[in-house]
């Protein structure tokens, strides 16, 4: 299943206090999304409370998912739950995770880590109108430990929004750039985790655009510490359209990945080039410590997936669409204040 979150009324592309949502699941049509926290309550009464939210369903565990199917199975026969079937085009997106438990962004993707590296020193002597040799900044170089182990960092989970919602240009920043990455929602707990068992970890699969202000990023992470205002921005992360149930998606490490900019290809990648697959980044993270069911994970992002790399950064007014075969496509305006 694709599953979704969404407020059930059209163009509302910006959050606002006290908003109606609801989770849906796309029908087989691809046109329509059956609201599922309709279909549950009217079904099921107070049982339908597993519909409630995607934390809720995620919570139900697979009991939950099975209520779910039924459902969309049941709308697709013309059965009841037939009447909460709405057109795609009448609903607005929200992040289909609006408030993961935990958010954590990883660095997998070897062709970024050192284009990006490449792109920082540029950027960083641009800023103070010199070369990276005159700054004293070393030639890239790819440390061993990043070979060895996984790396993260936890991110902000209460700055999440979904797709076409629009992303609001940060005022500190006049260097703005989108990350394409591939992302995952756990659906169960657990501790130590083994790279055997991990897959059973994974509710689904969904895509992830890391907002980033290259400016702070690159200025604040001199320090050794970090990212933070480089990446800590209302909107700042975007997760959509939906997630795709594991079940629904067998290969997920043969997936291609594209960006396009205005409708311009500026990127493309594979999830097959990833150094350290989600078994791995599991069995690695939870390591003495709990992960929770609701929790979201990014793969950092492919080669070529920013512009940073082909050094082409973003403007006011673009329109960043983030694909990823078996997914779906992620699309997003950003918007820069006005003055």
């Amino acid at each position: 299943m694709k599953l979704l979150t969404f407020v059930p009324e059209a163009g509302a592309t910006e959050f606002t206090a006290g908003e109606t949502r609801h989770i849906g699941a796309l029908a087989p049509d691809g046109r329509h999304v059956l609201n599922l926290t309709l279909a549950a309550q009217s079904r099921m009464g107070t049982d339908g409370a597993f519909a409630a939210s995607m934390l809720a369903l995620i919570d139900a565990g697979a009991d939950g998912l099975a209520r779910a199917h039924e459902l969309l199975a049941e709308a697709a026969r013309g059965g009841e739950a037939t009447a909460h079937l709405v057109p795609l085009g009448g609903i607005s997106f929200r992040s289909p995770l609006p408030e993961p438990r935990q958010m954590r962004d990883c660095l997998v993707f070897e062709t970024h880590l050192i284009q990006a590296m490449e792109g920082g020193r540029k950027l960083l002597a641009e800023m103070r109108d010199t070369t990276p040799e005159a700054l004293g900044l070393p030639p890239v170089k790819v440390p061993p430990v990043w070979y060895e182990q996984p790396i993260y960092y936890k991110a902000n989970r209460f700055s999440v929004i979904g797709h076409d919602q629009i992303v609001r240009w940060p005022s500190f920043s006049r260097m703005m750039d989108y990350e394409l990455e591939f992302g995952i929602v756990l659906g169960r707990t657990g501790r130590d985790i083994t790279t055997q068992t991990a897959a059973d970890h994974i509710f689904g699969y969904t895509i992830f655009n890391d907002m980033t202000a290259r400016d702070a990023q690159f200025a604040e992470m001199q320090g050794s510490l970090g990212p933070a205002k480089g990446k800590d921005f209302d909107t700042g992360n975007i997760i959509g359209p939906w997630i795709v149930t594991s079940d629904e998606l067998t290969d997920p490490y043969n997936l291609t990945m594209q960006v396009r900019v205005n409708g311009e290809l500026r990127g493309k990648g594979s999830t097959a080039s990833m150094q350290h697959r989600f078994d791995r980044i599991l069995a690695h993270i939870s390591r003495d410590e709990t992960l929770h069911a609701g929790e979201f994970i990014g793969s950092g992002t492919v080669g070529n997936g920013c512009g940073i790399e082909t050094g082409q950064l973003l403007a006011s007014g673009d329109l960043i669409e983030l694909e990823i075969d078996g997914i779906g496509t992620l699309r997003n305006r950003i918007i820069a204040p006005a003055g």
